[in-house]
């Protein structure tokens, strides 16, 4: 990008990632459309912009981006066109500071990454009981039966949609357990 993205609200132009929904009503439609095997006109975006903290992730004075939104699983939709049109309902002239673009669908990222089975980069469906229980049920579910291996990913409580908690967690069952 050729400058940082042109945000209407100034407080998402001082944050590593935004949000983009709406109403929870607006989210829970989102969600609705995925499950039904589709995508909706204007998805839940997840946006990141490293170059905000990091200038040495792209070229003196450019910026880089990323985005996503959920899609069916194992979809081959590219939803990059909606989620522009997304970006650009909170950040008019967002397109204007694109100067290149990297696409993967579900598909390309299950190739990219088997463990993001049909292109699920959570490490599974995050219902009620794996909220808990991830990737097994387990007493403490960063162990393994090694006594100095443990889990550590969106793949454990409380999953890849709580940034950060999981490695929080994992740390503090290593503390417990090698420390104890």
């Amino acid at each position: 990008m050729q400058a940082p993205i042109p945000w209407r609200d100034p407080a998402c132009a001082r944050a590593g990632t935004v949000h983009l929904s709406g109403s929870l009503e607006a989210v829970a439609d989102t969600l609705v459309h995925v499950h039904r095997g589709a995508l909706a006109a204007e998805p839940f975006v997840l946006l990141a912009q490293p170059t905000l903290f990091d200038a040495g992730r792209a070229p003196p004075g450019m910026h880089i981006a990323w985005a996503y939104c959920h899609v069916p699983h194992g979809s081959a939709i590219d939803a990059g066109a909606q989620i522009e049109a997304h970006i650009e309902r909170f950040a008019p002239g967002f397109r204007d500071t694109i100067l290149a673009r990297s696409a993967r669908t579900a598909v390309d990222m299950a190739r990219y990454n088997p463990n993001y089975v049909g292109g699920d980069i959570n490490g599974g469906l995050a219902d009620v009981r794996q909220l808990f229980f991830r990737p097994l049920v387990r007493a403490d579910p960063y162990t393994t039966p090694a006594p100095d291996i443990f889990l550590c990913s969106s793949s454990t409580p409380p999953g890849g949609g709580v940034h950060g908690m999981c490695g929080h967690a994992c740390a503090r069952s290593v503390l417990a357990r090698v420390f104890a």
